[in-house]
């Protein structure tokens, strides 16, 4: 189904295209006006114009399209025997014309090769988009982003709503871009809207759009990213900052699949499968009573954890050879190669930012390295003198709060297994198992935190 708009001041004109068009299953609006036409224009596949009509005309409406980003393809209508008018029209961008009187079979060729060329036009728009953004997608060795794979896999293909969990820079939106390329909704728009910039009414009227005058500043009636997304996936960053009356809103568009622009009391239906992201604990927020149960439970029908970098050791050095060679392909030369020193204080850091962070210090390292990646190349907290050497120092959980945040969680971390180990007595399968982590995982730990194990027992205890 496409979303047409008829502009012809003659209502007799304008009900027959209607009806021939809805019968062939378009959603189909017929103003009488150019200036209305203009209105509708953000949110409309195919534009049907007359040449002659009041307020605004035919060539007029055209001047304003040009050059708009998604602007409608325009047939125009003529009257027969104005194929002077009908050239200028399409040298000043129409896709074609029909004249008066016309043909049920015409009209029908003509919509039908106009949308084809629209269908045809986005998904060209949207593959480039999608390359030009050259995101991150690497499933790495590590088991926990193999299971996230895996899921997206199976859950892609279908409809259904997916909450993504993650801290920041683990890659939310990677993943959601993930489930909409590899589901049935591949070739129709991903649009993002991040609910954590925009508060009250601007976020209302971006997800949902406004009509005229519905605020202060509101000149002209605007349709939001879910009349954007029609037919593709809307994904939702940071819902958990979404205030009550807006959660209230987006519950109903969840159940009900249909909603109001602001300031309109007209329903409309929405064609979208909703993917959400959040690095906050929903279920807290809930107890305190500033996230709707309801919604929650609406979000969770498929939820995915993506686990942060900390957690993937096993990919840290993959992934940062990965970014390095992307970063330097974009200057044209070859990739410079990490030192031993440099990957140990890879492994080392607890990476607060995530995948985010990793990229910006290899970018870091793309600029200012030579033909090899030393220490010196690196950000301070990665050295290992201040990250490992001062977490080290800690002795005590108070001693945390006196550290910056990438500090006092490595330090943190060096505390546990610490801990965990002196009270096996240097049994790392039993420390292990005290931690619920894996022996081979709390062997990697031991020797990114720089923890000796003097004439303890450093594998089974045996």
């Amino acid at each position: 189904m496409s979303r047409i708009v008829i502009a012809d001041d003659d209502p007799n004109i304008g009900r027959i295209l209607r009806d021939r068009l809805a019968e062939q299953g378009h959603d189909v609006e017929h103003v009488t006006d150019g200036a209305q036409a203009l209105l509708l224009a953000d949110s409309t596949d195919l534009l049907l114009l007359d040449l002659e009509m009041p307020r605004l005309d035919g060539f007029a409406v055209l001047e304003r399209l040009q050059g708009e980003a998604g602007a409608p393809l325009v047939i125009v209508i003529t009257a027969h025997g104005d194929l002077g008018k009908a050239v200028r029209a399409m040298r000043a961008g129409a896709y074609d014309f029909i004249a008066k009187p016309f043909e049920a079979a015409t009209i029908q060729l003509v919509v039908r090769r106009a949308l084809e060329t629209r269908g045809l036009k986005t998904q060209v728009r949207h593959l480039k988009r999608e390359i030009g953004r050259k995101h991150l997608w690497v499933r790495g060795s590590d088991p926990g982003m193999a299971r996230v794979a895996e899921t997206v896999e199976r859950v892609a293909p279908s409809s259904a709503t997916v909450l993504l969990q993650g801290e920041t820079g683990t890659g939310k939106e990677v993943v959601a871009r993930a489930i909409h390329q590899h589901g049935s909704r591949r070739d129709q728009p991903f649009v993002a809207v991040n609910c954590a910039v925009l508060k009250g009414e601007l976020l209302e009227s971006e997800v949902f759009g406004h009509e005229k005058g519905a605020f202060t500043g509101a000149d002209r009636a605007r349709p939001g990213r879910v009349e954007a997304a029609r037919g593709g996936t809307l994904f939702l960053d940071e819902i958990g900052e979404l205030a009550p009356a807006l959660q209230a809103k987006l519950l109903r568009l969840l159940q009900e699949r249909e909603y109001e622009r602001l300031g309109s009391d007209r329903t409309r239906q929405a064609d979208v499968r909703v993917v959400a992201a959040t690095h906050r604990d929903l279920p807290a927020a809930i107890r305190a009573g500033t996230f709707r149960e309801d919604l929650y439970y609406r979000l969770k029908v498929i939820t995915i954890r993506i686990p942060p970098l900390r957690e993937r050791p096993g990919d840290i050095l993959a992934l940062a050879q990965w970014l390095l060679e992307r970063h330097t392909a974009e200057s044209g030369r070859p990739a410079p190669r990490l030192t031993p020193e440099v990957e140990q204080a890879l492994l080392r850091y607890a990476w607060p930012g995530n995948g985010r962070e990793l990229s910006n210090v290899m970018e870091r390292c793309a600029l200012l390295a030579g033909d090899v990646v030393g220490l010196h190349d690196l950000p301070e907290e990665l050295t290992g003198t201040e990250a490992t050497g001062r977490a080290a120092e800690v002795t005590e959980a108070e001693d945390l709060f006196d550290l910056r945040y990438s500090e006092a969680v490595t330090a943190a971390r060096r505390l546990i297994v610490l801990r965990a180990l002196e009270q096996t007595g240097g049994h790392q399968t039993r420390a292990a198992e005290r931690l619920g982590v894996t022996q081979p995982y709390l062997s990697r730990l031991v020797k990114q935190l720089g923890i000796r194990l003097g004439n303890r027992r450093e594998e089974t205890g045996t």
